[in-house]
């Protein structure tokens, strides 16, 4: 943050800078001009196949930053008719999840994950909790099979992460997801990928794959940053935690209160000029590649002047974009992050940091912050088997709800008596064994 606020105040709401390989680019930090990019595809496109640097050969095939702002079918990289066309299939499909069912297997899992670790009386909640549940959601919501899971959440932080693995990582996610495409087109469910596959706007293949893949990855890195920094300001910030257990603040307020202070995307890739254009006072390019500063925009003096009050029930922030190609997802992500917290907090109230906060470190990308680990402690408790398991005694052939009534009154009983994409056997015992073998192995 300290850097961006010093290219603020020499450059002011744009600064020039450059990413991996010596490539130029525009970083804008003001929240308004942010705001001016996203809400005008017009002048700003996210097709990335007009970039100047691209198109004049400086970007080699093998460039790191490629698996995340190179041209794709999806919505993300269209602009006008035809991403509503895709955008409509991917809302749609993901609007068919019925809330209340996800959060009852986020809480599921949730428990599945505590028991591994609340006989110890200490755990890393990164490794252990916030980084493997998010992915064990998705993979349910994606229809994927269970085995995958594991690999997946090394492939997915390195793709992120631009590491050397990157391009490597990416092939492999892409692979796993085409072939769970042409298994669903003979075998379909309950699940966004055989919705994608029926959806009346007819995608092709390819573009439900890049949609999965989308789905996945932004979803999967967003919601696992936004559990571990909202983690760490409940342990490390005494009036937060106070706020929090004294119902002054709710959970999904506390969720939102990191959105605005520590996003999970810090910079936002990316946008190109459709045309030689001006923001800010500044001569922009017609090709010139635009990064979103959503960190720096979120405490843009402008929008808010003082840092400490705070931001409760307030969704003004940029955390999950604007415009036309805000995300998607936003809803199960926060869904997922306030219910899996809620949970932990629930099971270990007496849960503390068993390090000095300054002794938390963080990794850095050119997208992403995210701390490296965070190690708690707390009294040691048995596994709690009868919450952990109590959904799926009650119904032991629940999935993943899908879609159900628009009666609200009728949500309950039409999720519980859905027929399952995946069993519970599958769930609960096969994937969750390999889960355990690859994080204890690795």
């Amino acid at each position: 943050m300290s850097v961006f606020e010093k290219l603020r105040a020499k450059h002011g709401a744009v600064a020039p800078v450059r990413v991996t390989g010596d490539l130029p680019a525009w970083l804008v930090l003001g929240y308004r001009e942010i705001l001016d990019v996203v809400r005008t595809p017009s002048r700003f496109s996210h097709d990335s196949r007009i970039w100047n640097q691209l198109k004049e050969g400086r970007v080699p095939p093998d460039s790191p930053v490629l698996p995340v702002i190179g041209w794709r079918p999806d919505c993300l990289s269209a602009d006008g008719e035809e991403h509503r066309r895709l955008r409509d299939a991917i809302t749609e499909s993901l609007g068919r999840f019925d809330r209340r069912g996800v959060r009852r297997h986020v809480t599921r899992f949730s428990n599945q994950l505590i028991d591994e670790f609340a006989p110890d009386g200490h755990a890393e909640l990164l490794d252990q909790f916030a980084q493997q549940l998010p992915m064990i959601v998705l993979t349910q919501l994606l229809g994927m099979p269970e085995e995958y899971g594991p690999r997946m959440v090394e492939a997915a932080t390195e793709l992120v992460k631009g590491s050397e693995k990157a391009v490597s990582s990416n092939e492999y996610i892409r692979d796993v997801l085409g072939k769970l495409v042409t298994r669903k087109h003979s075998a379909p469910g309950p699940d966004l990928a055989s919705w994608l596959i029926s959806h009346p706007s007819q995608l092709s293949d390819d573009e439900i794959l890049n949609h999965l893949w989308l789905v996945l990855i932004a979803a999967n890195e967003n919601t696992t940053s936004l559990m571990a920094s909202t983690l760490r300001m409940v342990l490390t910030d005494e009036r937060f935690r106070a706020s929090l257990t004294g119902g002054h603040m709710t959970l999904p307020d506390a969720v939102e209160q990191v959105l605005w202070d520590e996003p999970p995307t810090i910079i936002l890739p990316a946008r190109w000029a459709t045309g030689d254009t001006e923001i800010a006072d500044l001569s922009i390019k017609a090709g010139d590649m635009l990064l979103l500063g959503l960190a720096a925009g979120n405490v843009d003096s402008e929008v808010r002047p003082d840092l400490s009050t705070p931001m409760h029930g307030n969704r003004s922030h940029l955390s999950f974009g604007g415009g036309p190609h805000e995300c998607p997802g936003r809803d199960i992500a926060r869904a997922i992050a306030d219910t899996a917290i809620d949970t932990l907090l629930m099971r270990l109230p007496d849960l503390q940091l068993s390090v000095p906060e300054s002794e938390l470190r963080w990794r850095s990308s050119t997208w992403t912050r995210h701390l490296v680990s965070l190690p708690v402690k707390f009294d040691r408790r048995r596994p709690d088997s009868e919450t952990a398991s109590g959904i799926s005694q009650q119904n032991p052939q629940t999935s993943l709800p899908h879609s159900v009534p628009e009666d609200s009154s009728l949500k309950e009983t039409a999720t519980a008596t859905s027929t399952p994409a995946i069993t519970e056997r599958e769930t609960g015992l096969s994937w969750w064994n390999s889960m355990k073998r690859w994080w204890r192995g690795r």
